[in-house]
């Protein structure tokens, strides 16, 4: 078979000093001896081996026809010494793109079957592509490639992936001929016709004028913050936005971040002229928030709280009043300090330093349980009659001198 093969494709060299346009023939009979390369999947441990064949064919149209295919190859494992044949045997559909010319592109798909030494069969679906070279009217170079899918079959069913690439030689015969179009006579050409006059072309129509639109959003803006530009054009080849944008595309956005009222000009020009549009927006300062007033509990203040003779009960009446305290507690996070609490000079030094101090830490267990403020922001002393603001000789003076002090410093907010 190689030598038949090979004295095929001498007489295809031989024969290229001859090349005729040529092609696929309608009803046209073939035979294709092809020589090549078989490789196998790798989980079959075989190796690569030669693949000689040869294909028997028909063509229905120029297009569709059809081979009845033969390929034998010896192949040996990669695990173990041993050697083995492989038969194939089938058909396969063609397809022939461009069939009237000399190169011809085809594809194919078949199916057939498939034979490894005294392994049970199998049926194996093949598609791939191909291309015919023709030489002349009866011969042709031709090169295959083709991948095959099988199952092995058994408990473990494993489907394969085999390659087969071959050339060879496409001998054609019988079929419908040819047809050579026939050469007819030039026409005689006819007399001349007498000049006519040349009527000038229309003036061309002038050019359209551009038109174009830009706008701002938002409008206006404070400083700092970003808006977005927006322009569209139409007949327009060049546009320039200004100030300080430059040359655009006739449509686009982009943001802009303008430090002072800015009124945008976008010009577009184009043969039919120029047009301008203007787009404007507004610059505003950031409104700064006055410095905070310092609080008045931020320096030693008396709260308008009162008690009953020898009492330390907070009455519903000066609730309010602690509600200040919470509240500026509440704002000012980094203040800390003391409540204190002092008594006129009636009764013994001892009983009123008690009761002072019972009455500081009431006021400041009122004002922890009743606004969530940390326990070791607030502390609480008492100092009885020791620290008199009023001359307690009088009515009047022993009512100022009976006081809460709320004795607070702040830090920064």
């Amino acid at each position: 078979m190689i030598k038949w093969l090979t004295l095929c494709i001498a007489g295809c060299i031989a024969a290229l000093a001859a090349v005729a346009s040529a092609g696929n023939r309608e009803e046209e009979f073939s035979v294709s001896p092809v020589i090549g390369g078989y490789s196998y999947d790798g989980k079959q441990h075989l190796d690569t081996s030669p693949v000689y064949g040869v294909r028997f064919g028909y063509n229905f149209t120029k297009a569709f026809g059809v081979e009845g295919l033969f390929d034998y190859a010896n192949t040996e494992s990669t695990i173990t010494d041993r050697k083995m044949d492989m038969y194939r045997y089938g058909g396969e559909m063609l397809y022939h793109f461009f069939p009237d010319n000399t190169l011809v592109p085809y594809v194919a798909a078949g199916y057939a079957g498939l034979n490894f030494d005294n392994i049970q069969p199998r049926g194996a679906f093949d598609y791939g592509a191909g291309l015919k070279w023709f030489l002349n009217d009866n011969l042709a170079l031709r090169g295959d490639v083709r991948h095959l899918l099988y199952k092995s079959g058994g408990i473990n069913d494993t489907t394969f992936n085999n390659f087969e690439y071959s050339i060879g030689a496409y001998i054609p015969f019988g079929g419908a001929a040819h047809v050579v179009k026939a050469v007819e006579a030039p026409a005689p050409a006819p007399a001349p016709e007498p000049p006519k006059a040349v009527e000038p072309p229309p003036p061309a129509p002038a050019a359209a004028a551009p038109l174009s639109t830009i706008t701002v959003a938002p409008s206006s803006i404070t400083k700092g913050q970003s808006a977005k530009l927006s322009w569209t054009s139409h007949n327009a080849v060049v546009c320039n936005i200004q100030p300080g944008i430059g040359l655009v595309q006739p449509e686009g956005t982009m943001s802009i971040t303008p430090a002072d009222n800015t009124s945008y000009t976008l010009t577009c020009a184009s043969e039919g002229g120029s047009v301008t549009s203007v787009a404007a927006i507004v610059v505003t300062e950031p409104v700064v928030a006055p410095p905070k007033p310092v609080a008045k509990l931020c320096s030693p203040t008396t709260l308008e709280v009162e008690f009953d003779t020898a009492k330390a009960d907070i009455k519903s009446r000066y609730h309010e009043e602690l509600k200040k305290v919470g509240d500026f507690l509440k704002e000012y996070p980094e203040a800390k300090g003391v409540i204190e609490g002092h008594t006129d000079n009636i009764g013994s030094l001892k009983m009123n330093m008690a009761l002072s101090q019972s009455r500081a830490e009431s006021v400041r267990n009122y004002i922890i349980k009743n606004f969530g403020i940390d326990p070791e922001r607030i502390g609480a002393k008492g100092y009885g009659p020791t620290r008199p603001v009023a001359d307690n000789k009088t009515a009047a003076g022993k009512q100022k001198n009976r006081r809460i002090d709320a004795n607070f410093t702040c830090g920064a907010k």
